[in-house]
């Protein structure tokens, strides 16, 4: 995934975002063999674009295998100018010209030739489905929210064969890549795995008073700002600036019906591992076991699979009955001409935290981010007045173990209930604990299903929780932006998102080797400004405090 900041915090809009506890993008160094100089992939900026440029008109997609095109090439020697689908003439060129001081460079799209894959067909699993259903509900501007995308710089740099011919060998790797989602005639969705076809890499090489990263950040960003149709592409797309005979930057842009916040991540490493030399063979033997798509929905059709759908819906339900069907008051209503406010992104950075995170997981036999939790139930509830707080957490639901290592979209959310949030933090640490156990292992259902439960009982009268308040702990996954020499807590206030309808706020947990971060976003009828200070500052107040207290004696591990 490569997404974030996402900007931190305001990504609601397709009811998923990137996932707690989950190992995030690493940094991998070494020497290949085959190219004999060394790798750092870095992974510096993850986004997910919540504003969207408008798309540029030239947009390259992944294709299935069509017998009307020529014949492509080697799986990895792309072919520059492919025949057109519709006419089998060669198309124009696909080339953008870019002056800077006295460089000129042409942006070429070059055509990855793929086949020999898996190929099958079948239903779409829990979460292609809930993914397309909540893209095809969007305006098609605003489509493009729901892409999970990454940017990397390659220092010292790539050859170029080297990158394709690890994206050729990715693609056999990660049915998800070569998977298309089409609708059945009885009001269904079903996935096809196409066996080859080929995968468009746009091509930006950098002129001589050009900077590699700069043109590879815009260069992310159109990318980003493109829809996928999901129908007739594959939901990937690839951008490579190359400098010198390398490559200089990559970028990589999937539709969410393709993969999650986990995905994205095991998918970054593979790359990473395959540009370092490693086979798909070597890969999918370290990964097993680890389903691929269809084997995934296979299991959800099967008798075991609709048990444990079944079976997490009534916990979800249950809670819901439970949980109050307000935390905070209600929103004023607006006259019928008012434009709704903009969300407020609020992002509290402490050098502080993560070591009194530490201190506290260690003290009560916890984990991190059950500690992050308990302060967010805790301040939920004393901002909403309330004694109890309800959070919709994101889980990333790789505890199984088939699902441990799928590039797909395997992440859900949980209901966290938890009475008496007010109680002394020690306490509310040790039960947020428990609660989140249980919290994670019903996360992993059909969410199709469970809102049409949820519509159902609403009709009827029945009052349920309110589920407005989010919170995401990415901070394995997404690393907060670096601010080397700040030593003291910041708050900023760096972007406004376009009002999420349902939401009170989303809070996101990210990390940077100097500091933790809280994100925030918040509809500022409910959480206006001040409010959402002191409920970042709580959150740090409540946890510091908690550090420093005295252990009776007992020993700390930090």
């Amino acid at each position: 995934m490569i997404r974030a900041s996402r900007p931190p915090g305001g990504r609601r809009s397709c009811a998923i975002s990137p996932f707690p506890r989950m190992a995030g993008p690493r940094r991998v160094r070494g020497a290949s063999r085959a190219i004999g100089i060394n790798l750092d992939i870095k992974i510096l900026h993850i986004k997910r674009l919540l504003e969207a440029p408008k798309p540029p008109t030239a947009a390259g997609r992944g294709r299935p295998h069509d017998p009307r095109r020529a014949a492509g090439g080697a799986p990895h020697s792309p072919q520059q100018h492919p025949r057109s689908q519709r006419t089998g003439t060669t198309p124009r060129r696909h080339d953008h010209r870019t002056t800077e001081s006295r460089s000129v460079t042409t942006r070429q799209l070059l055509e990855l030739a793929f086949s020999s894959g898996r190929t099958g067909a079948g239903p779409a699993t829990w979460g292609q489905r809930a993914i397309w259903d909540a893209v095809r509900r969007l305006p098609p501007a605003d489509a493009p929210r729901c892409n999970i995308a990454t940017a990397a710089p390659l220092d010292p740099g790539l050859p170029l064969p080297v990158l394709l011919a690890a994206l050729e060998r990715l693609l056999h790797l990660h049915d998800s890549l070569h998977t298309r989602l089409l609708p059945d005639e009885a009001g269904g969705l079903r996935q096809l795995v196409d066996g080859e076809g080929a995968l468009d890499v746009h091509l930006w090489p950098a002129g001589e008073h050009e900077d590699p990263a700069e043109l590879g950040t815009r260069l992310h960003e159109e990318l980003a700002a493109q829809p996928f149709d999901t129908a007739t592409q594959w939901p990937v797309r690839v951008g490579a600036v190359t400098a010198g005979g390398l490559v200089r930057h990559i970028s990589l842009v999937l539709s969410h019906t393709a993969v999650d916040g986990s995905g994205m991540s095991r998918l970054v490493a593979d790359l990473s591992a395959l540009c370092l030399g490693s086979s798909p063979e070597e890969l999918a033997e370290l990964r097993e076991p680890s389903q691929q798509p269809l084997e995934e929905a296979e299991f959800q059709t099967s008798e075991r699979g609709l048990r444990r759908d079944a079976g997490a819906r009534k916990q979800f339900v249950r809670k819901l009955r439970l949980g109050p069907p307000r935390l905070f008051p209600s929103r004023p209503l607006l006259p019928t001409t008012a434009e709704p406010a903009r969300f407020p992104n609020a992002v509290l950075r402490s050098p502080a935290l993560p070591r009194a995170v530490e201190r506290v997981a260690a003290r009560h036999r916890v984990s991190t981010g059950s500690v992050l939790l308990a302060a967010t139930a805790a301040m939920t509830a004393r901002l909403a007045g309330s004694t109890e707080a309800v959070l919709n957490v994101v889980v990333n639901n790789r505890f199984l173990p088939e699902l441990a290592n799928a590039v797909g979209v395997i992440a859900g959310d949980g209901l966290f209930h938890l009475p008496d949030a007010t109680a002394e933090f020690g306490e509310v640490v040790r039960r947020t604990h428990a609660a989140a156990i249980g919290t994670y292992r019903h996360a992993y259902y059909d969410r199709l299903a469970l809102a049409a439960e949820i519509d159902r009982l609403t009709a009827e009268g029945v009052q349920l929780a309110d589920r407005s308040c989010v919170f995401n702990d990415t901070r394995e996954l997404l690393p907060a932006p670096a601010a080397p020499g700040e030593e003291h807590t910041t708050l900023s206030w760096p972007v406004d998102f376009e009002p999420r309808p349902g939401l009170t706020y989303a809070l996101d947990a990210l990390q940077s080797a100097e500091a933790l971060s809280l994100a925030m976003t918040a509809d500022p009828a409910v959480l206006p400004r001040p409010a959402m200070e002191r409920f970042l500052y709580g959150i740090e107040e409540l946890i510091l405090t908690e550090a420093a207290a005295p252990t009776d004696g007992a020993a700390v591990r930090a």
